[in-house]
């Protein structure tokens, strides 16, 4: 809900034009030898000035509430690169990877990796701790489009209810990761907040047992792995010390459709239409290169493609073209 100042200014702006209104239709009513006059005329002017300046004000306070809020800046977050064979696994914490939406507690206020302040009840951050967190916001496996949709609202609202922060890094602490996991379960534990959680973390050791815990996580319809160098200190940007590992599935469809490409492929194909056995519909843009953009696949044909995972009515997610099914690249 917006502050009360916000009616106050609004209010004050609505009487202004309720009586520049008026005022103007008096005039309108004056004989014309006092229309005629020049400091009634130059009085004309500017309560219609008044007016129509009100008019543009309270447009605007409308829709204030409507627009987005942005944080004064984008948060300096840590970024993971992709997990690769032959990395020492021992020396990582492993932890699942939640398909949620990632969010950065400043100590006051809740905000997007783009800078975005997420418009969250006062209820929902009550007793936060003045430490800033890294996180995800986060309800189940599997309900990534339902969370997004609950944060991106851009007033509070009852769904953050389902909604909680998982932390799993702290930016402000000079340790290494072995020290922010303890210190982290001790912040949440000592926060007692309903809406803050701490993602586990575990050791794994080998290789083999990695893909063990990756295949746990699949089968639970969860999204993959993070991999979290113990004795690494948090540092902004990519780095080595923080991986990720996901699992990829190949599928086959049939080309169905094009979508037209704009800027640099403005006259060629920028995605296809496709559709798989079970009748999902669905566009593929990534993979794509620029000869196949110009001849694409042609209809009825079948292409294979990769993706991560599926939605929650069952379309693949990150979807991208390989190529068409039995001609391999060159």
């Amino acid at each position: 809900m917006p502050p009360f100042s916000y009616y106050l200014f609004f209010g004050y702006f609505l009487l202004v034009h309720r009586i520049c209104d008026g005022l103007g239709k008096i005039v309108t009513q004056l004989p014309p030898t006092l229309n005629n006059n020049v400091d009634v005329a130059y009085m004309c002017e500017s309560i219609m000035k008044l007016k129509h300046g009100s008019s543009i004000v309270l447009i605007l306070t409308l829709i204030m509430p409507c627009l987005p809020v942005f944080g004064k800046d984008k948060p300096d977050i840590m970024l993971a690169k992709i997990y690769e064979r032959g990395i020492d696994v021992t020396q990582y914490w492993v932890s699942e990877k939640l398909d949620g939406v990632r969010a950065r507690w400043d100590g006051t206020q809740l905000i997007s990796r783009g800078g975005l302040i997420f418009a969250t009840p006062d209820w929902f951050t009550q007793g936060f701790p003045p430490n800033p967190l890294d996180g995800e916001l986060w309800t189940e496996r599997s309900q990534y489009e339902n969370v997004s949709s609950i944060v991106r609202k851009h007033q509070p609202h009852k769904g953050w209810r389902s909604v909680r922060l998982m932390v799993f890094d702290l930016p402000a602490h000079g340790g290494m990761f072995d020290e922010r996991v303890q210190a982290m379960k001790q912040i949440v534990l000592q926060t007692k907040s309903p809406y803050l959680g701490v993602i586990e973390q575990w050791r794994v050791g080998n290789e083999n047992e990695l893909k063990q815990r990756l295949q746990s996580v699949i089968d639970r319809g969860g999204e993959g792995l993070m991999l979290h160098r113990n004795t690494a200190r948090y540092a902004n940007g990519r780095s080595h010390d923080l991986l990720k590992l996901k699992p990829f599935s190949d599928a086959e469809a049939t080309v169905i459709g094009y979508r037209p490409g704009k800027g640099k492929y403005l006259g060629h194909v920028g995605s296809l239409k496709v559709q798989t056995d079970d009748g999902r519909q669905f566009f593929i843009g990534t993979g794509l290169s620029d000869e196949e953009r110009r001849q694409p696949p042609p209809l009825n044909s079948r292409i294979t493609f990769r993706f991560q995972g599926r939605t929650k009515n069952g379309i693949p997610r990150f979807p991208v073209f390989l190529h068409i099914h039995d001609e391999k690249p060159q």
